[in-house]
């Protein structure tokens, strides 16, 4: 099966959240993928806790991998 969505970020889910928040303020509307929220909610354990994954369509690739390398650069 075939996606139009790509993966921007891979990691920390508190600066994931960040970046979410930030994209949707653009008007991009990310899909968030957390592995061990849904692990907990189907009752089993993960060691995934506090990673996650967001992906984006991918007509809105450049704007949203700006927004994740404006979050993410080191000072």
């Amino acid at each position: 099966m075939e996606s139009n969505y790509i993966k921007i970020y891979s990691g920390n889910a508190i600066i994931g959240k960040r970046i979410e928040l930030e994209l949707l303020e653009l008007g991009i509307s990310p899909i968030c993928k957390d592995e061990g929220e849904s692990a907990r909610l189907a009752g089993f354990a993960s060691s995934m806790l506090g990673n996650i994954e967001l992906h984006v369509n991918q007509d809105e690739k450049e704007k949203a991998l700006a927004v994740v390398a404006k979050l993410t650069a080191k000072p």
